[in-house]
């Protein structure tokens, strides 16, 4: 099971009730903590836009359902960036994330907790991350077998929130998501978070070069929160 550091250089504990089953994070946030969100980009931009992610380090990318040809662009990036997990993001209901899993995503994403998501995720052993921005949904989506929660929109509900939060639940694992950037992602980190995930900062509109100068950015004020 992958656990995110409760402060630099420890490991979040374990709850003592935790489902052995559940779904494991993608392994590619080991090595780098970001996911790489991209959403409603021109289909054309996205492949140069991943490899020039890759190049940078990224291993772990999700492509939101509501962008232009989304289910073809899971399947493509899965096939051409094999060292590349490829999520689908803002998956709303089942259905949607049948379709998702079929072209190849490696794990599922949405906005909000959703009890028949999360009972579809567990029986498809896909992992989902919910997202939730109270303790009672937190709690709702961790039982329900989510892989993580991700804390969304993180930069509005803030690191006194997330601190909050992990107060009493320390066994969850967070990703902080909405807002993220160079500015604030170590801190998230920092304050527990296993991982966030950047979107449009990040993607610079689908200008590969200009999103690999701000991966590397990114990577670099990281690197002194890494245990």
């Amino acid at each position: 099971m992958v656990t995110g550091p409760s402060t630099p250089g420890r490991q979040a504990p374990s709850s003592p009730g935790e489902d052995p089953g559940r779904a494991a994070v993608p392994a590619g946030l080991a090595s780098c903590p970001v996911i790489a969100i991209l959403r409603r980009l021109p289909p054309l931009a996205v492949l140069p836009l991943a490899r020039a992610l890759v190049a940078s380090g990224l291993r772990v990318l999700e492509v939101t359902v509501d962008s232009p040809d989304a289910m073809s662009l899971i399947s493509s990036l899965r096939d051409q960036l094999p060292e590349l997990t490829v999520g689908a993001g803002t998956v709303l209901d089942a259905r949607t994330a049948r379709r998702a899993i079929s072209a190849g995503a490696g794990f599922l994403v949405c906005p909000h907790t959703d009890r028949e998501l999360l009972d579809f995720a567990r029986d498809s052993g896909v992992p989902l991350i919910p997202g939730a921005a109270t303790a009672s949904e937190a709690v709702a989506a961790w039982k329900g077998g989510a892989a993580a929660v991700k804390l969304f929109p993180a930069s509005l509900l803030g690191l006194r929130t997330l601190d909050a939060l992990r107060d009493p639940l320390p066994h969850i694992r967070f990703i902080a998501v909405g807002g993220i950037d160079a500015t604030n992602a170590a801190d998230f980190i920092t304050h527990g978070c296993i991982a966030v995930g950047v979107g449009s900062w990040l993607v610079a509109g689908g200008d590969p070069d200009a999103a690999h100068e701000r991966a590397g950015l990114l990577m670099g004020t990281l690197r002194p929160s890494a245990p």
